[in-house]
């Protein structure tokens, strides 16, 4: 289980290839784009600068975890020889549906094929292979690195082994596993996106402005972020797309995404990705605001 593939160089991608790595794992990270992978691999680099600066690591270390990682533009040749794979490509079920069924064809039949999905039923997935028993969800939090909580959803018919097998791999990553059954948004963004949502709301209403709403949350509420700051840095346009998954699963209004969220990702202001969500994000800006996180 020292051999793991990651699918995805993109902002989670890169950051569960950058964990595993860092604690000894070799990861052959996935991605179609050979320049998604090439920028993955120098935000890894430069996380990892930081946690240097911060004598966290060791230079050593940093290019030890750098060492780990093998980047791959093939699907097939990426997941050859490991005993994990954990697909971290943009929440589309299409998407998903596809990646799994060719990790079906191409995986040795004992390998664990898990998912970062963030609301997308694990039991759906796992339909699309002839392995459902060995299908998971592994929901990490991002930034990946730093971020402590692994959601683990069992799918149907994921195995009590196949469960065991990926809590035991959480915790030899330092993260604590929580067990989560297979339902509209699991536990994470059953409970945040409706949270971020109504904040939204409160914004479209004309309550208050953007830094006063998560004023209010983070002075008032102990939260180390505002909704509205942690929207755009989960990306509206994820947080469109889970709120939607959420609403088809349980036809209630109080899931339905707010219409301003619908028009900003309409119009491609989907965070700090896009540059500007409801704050606006400059290439300076968004380094420092990294640089925070890994603080």
């Amino acid at each position: 289980m020292k051999n793991v593939a990651v699918i995805g160089a993109g902002t989670m991608g890169n950051g569960i290839a950058h964990t595993f790595a860092q604690y000894d794992y070799k990861v052959q990270l996935i991605d179609v784009s050979q320049a998604a992978l090439d920028k993955g691999i120098a935000t890894i680099s430069r996380n990892l600068d930081r946690m240097v600066a911060k004598e966290r690591i060791t230079e050593a270390e940093k290019e030890q975890t750098l060492e780990n990682i093998t980047t791959f533009t093939s699907l097939e040749k990426g997941v050859v020889g490991v005993g994990l794979v954990v697909e971290a490509a943009t929440e589309n079920i299409d998407l998903k549906l596809k990646i799994f069924t060719d990790l079906d064809k191409f995986c040795p039949e004992d390998t664990i094929l898990a998912s970062n999905t963030s609301s997308i039923s694990i039991t759906r997935i796992a339909a699309a292979t002839s392995r459902p028993e060995k299908v998971i969800g592994m929901h990490f939090m991002n930034p990946v690195p730093i971020m402590k909580l692994v959601e683990i959803i069992k799918g149907y018919s994921t195995s009590d082994a196949t469960y065991k097998t990926v809590a035991e791999i959480s915790e030899k990553l330092n993260k604590v596993p929580v067990e989560v059954n297979d339902y509209p948004g699991f536990v994470a963004n059953r409970i945040l996106m409706p949270m971020i949502n109504e904040a939204i709301e409160t914004l479209y209403n004309g309550v208050a402005g953007v830094v006063e709403i998560d004023t209010v949350m983070k002075l008032g509420m102990a939260h180390p972020m505002g909704p509205l700051q942690l929207a755009d840095f989960i990306g509206l346009d994820v947080c469109l797309s889970i709120l939607n998954v959420m609403y088809d699963g349980f036809k209630n209004p109080k899931y339905a995404p707010c219409p301003l969220l619908v028009n900003m990702v309409t119009a491609g202001k989907l965070g700090v990705k896009s540059g500007e969500g409801f704050y606006d994000y400059s290439e300076s800006r968004k380094a420092e605001t990294v640089a925070k996180m890994f603080s």
